[in-house]
């Protein structure tokens, strides 16, 4: 372990200074922290004008995959019509929730798209997606995939724009939806217009220098919690044997893929395997946008929504998203 760290932004050091932050995780804390209650929201969604609904799909060996569906409703909803859509629907946004691959559930960090039901009014519909390591290898991206084949075929129940269906998370939600848009090319449908990844967990290996520098002291994400995140989810599954759908990483080829942001913290264990990919996508001949913010720790924005950091990294992903969605003249 390397002691030298880029430092944190003053004000998510006060914050991390009254969290109760681990250097380790393990069987026996994590089914402690699935205890723990799900996100209220409940309490998001009072005094917008939002409706929700909870729909099932299939999923591989007959399991059945929960999402939430959140669309701009009454005056709302054609008010974004006739500012920031064309008549053939609203963009939509499939999104997929952190937790290392192992916690979490639809409703983690739902804030973040839910400020883009009401920016550009999109639909957002958030993949319940089954958790290692009771589901491992490629059935969490699996489910993903699934929820996008779905959304696409109920594009019109849904009003929904097909060209303007963006695949978005964060943590291990942007890991997944690294994997399924890879997923959607290599199998040619559907199509996707962009990639939203924040903060993804992207890479089994492990092994960047951002990872040494966020080991053996306690944080949000260490390199000892993303080890066992990643061996939950992979078992003993030799590494050379990881599929580029898991483990975005390791996918030979980044070509064809769509437009792309993606963003880190500059103090956080993700931050190279970030950096590493943009420039991979790059060299392939693709477009991505990058984006690493200095003393940002990992979910920095998630966790302290109205730090300067955070809100200045909102209004960037807000912007690129404006002109991802603003349709062609």
């Amino acid at each position: 372990m390397t002691s030298v760290r880029p430092a944190l932004d003053p004000e998510l050091r006060a914050l991390l200074a009254d969290m109760p932050l681990m250097t380790h995780l393990d069987d026996e804390l994590l089914a402690q922290l699935r205890q723990l209650p799900s996100a209220p929201v409940e309490a998001l969604l009072e005094g917008r004008r939002i409706d929700h609904r909870e729909i099932t799909v299939d999923g591989e060996g007959g399991a059945r995959i929960t999402l939430s569906v959140f669309s701009p409703s009454g005056a709302d909803a054609a008010a974004g019509a006739a500012r920031d859509r064309p008549a053939a629907g609203a963009p939509c946004v499939l999104w997929m929730h952190g937790g290392g691959m192992v916690m979490g559930d639809r409703f983690s960090q739902i804030d973040i798209p839910l400020e883009w039901l009401d920016r550009f009014g999109a639909v957002v519909v958030s993949v319940e997606y089954r958790l290692a390591p009771e589901a491992g290898g490629t059935t969490p991206v699996g489910d993903c995939y699934r929820s996008l084949l779905w959304v696409e075929e109920h594009a019109e129940e849904l009003g929904v724009d097909r060209s303007r269906i963006v695949v978005a998370g964060v943590s291990a939600g942007g890991g997944l939806a690294a994997g399924v848009t890879l997923m959607a090319r290599d199998r040619g449908v559907p199509a996707v217009a962009a990639q939203m990844l924040v903060c993804p967990m992207l890479d089994h290996r492990n092994d960047t220098a951002s990872s040494h520098q966020y080991s053996g002291a306690p944080g949000v994400w260490t390199r000892e919690m993303n080890e066992f995140g990643w061996r939950s989810l992979l078992g003993g599954l030799p590494g050379a044997e990881v599929p580029g759908h898991v483990s975005p990483a390791v996918a030979e080829d980044l070509s064809g893929l769509p437009t792309t942001y993606v963003d880190a913290g500059s103090a956080e264990v993700f931050r190279d395997e970030v950096v590493t990919y943009a420039t991979r996508i790059w060299e392939s001949g693709g477009q991505a946008e990058l984006h690493v913010w200095a003393g940002g720790c990992h979910g920095f924005d998630a966790l302290s929504p109205r730090a300067h950091v955070s809100a200045e990294a909102r209004r960037t992903r807000d912007g690129w998203l404006a002109r991802v969605l603003s349709p062609v003249e």
